[in-house]
């Protein structure tokens, strides 16, 4: 297979001044790709900032040769999304990919859960990826090309105890995906999901140390880095992907029961295992975003102790 090359292409990653934004961002322009690299420079919960996240990593890519400039805004207000693209239109004259990473954590449980802990998050990640994907939208129809990456995750798409909030949003961003998958489809432009498992100031303090040694951001980035690239042409898929495994994940719909007439309740329940067939081979991971992380285990060969 020839090289996966981005000279000539533009890319906006949000959330980039760490973690796994800054690894896409490198290899990204490492491959030849101008970057925008957004951050707002917050703290894990979204409070704060500091631009020199952002700044340090644009120095990185400048020092190894790479362009990048920096972009301090909040993906979670229209104008800021509006205003992050636009950086990409003045400093390069163009943008072709869109990394949706930018992200934050309010964790609580249902019972507990604020309007203080829920609004944020839903700005931050579904609303953020609207967004900054929304604006850049016009561009990329019009040059007819364009490929967008969004952050979902295991807690989205198998639920997590103490984050409905970050759940919703990030199963949202499926939706999202998906719809944009159908829209752009005539216009050249792709998109697609990725749920990562990585190390990050996210994730250092809630995953087994065991697993966290192998999670390094750097196994993630290959996957976006193809998912943006001309090469692939795959759309409205959603894959997981941490510690060199990468799976695609599909929601699943079995043969399913026919009624001729409107039925009963009792129809439904007699029909019941017919309903819930997913059929030969299908697999359910139906236990939380820790069946997840097992799969990925189990898979690594990691054991914990």
């Amino acid at each position: 297979m020839a090289a996966i090359e981005f000279d000539g292409r533009v890319a906006v990653v949000t959330g980039a001044g760490g973690g796994l934004g800054r690894s896409h961002a490198l290899l990204l322009a490492a491959r030849g790709a101008k970057v925008v690299v957004n951050d707002l420079g917050g703290a894990r919960d979204g409070t704060g900032t500091d631009a020199s996240m952002a700044d340090q990593v644009v120095a990185e890519i400048v020092a190894a040769g790479g362009a990048a400039v920096a972009n301090h805004d909040g993906v979670h207000t229209w104008a800021g999304g509006q205003a992050i693209v636009q950086t990409a239109i003045d400093a390069f004259g163009r943008v072709d990919i869109i990394v949706n990473n930018a992200g934050i954590l309010r964790d609580v449980s249902f019972a507990k859960l604020t309007q203080e802990q829920l609004d944020p998050v839903v700005q931050v990640h579904l609303l953020g990826a609207f967004h900054v994907t929304r604006a850049a939208w016009p561009h990329l129809r019009e040059q007819a090309y364009g490929r967008v990456i969004s952050t979902t995750s295991g807690s989205g798409l198998y639920g997590n105890f103490g984050q409905s909030n970050y759940a919703a949003a990030k199963l949202g961003l499926v939706g999202l995906t998906r719809t944009l998958a159908v829209e752009g489809a005539k216009y050249g432009i792709t998109a697609n999901a990725i749920a990562p498992v990585a190390k990050s100031r996210m994730t250092e303090d809630i995953m087994p140390p065991a697993l966290l040694d192998r999670l390094e951001p750097e196994y993630v980035s290959p996957l976006v880095a193809y998912l943006a690239s001309e090469s692939c042409t795959d759309t409205g898929r959603v894959f997981s992907v941490g510690g060199g495994y990468m799976a695609r994940v599909a929601l699943l719909e079995g043969p399913g029961a026919t009624f001729d007439d409107v039925p009963s309740p009792e129809d439904v329940a007699d029909a019941w295992s017919r309903i819930e067939e997913l059929g030969p081979g299908a697999q359910e991971l139906d236990h939380g975003v820790m069946a997840q992380t097992s799969k990925i285990m189990q898979a690594l060969g990691i054991e914990v102790e």
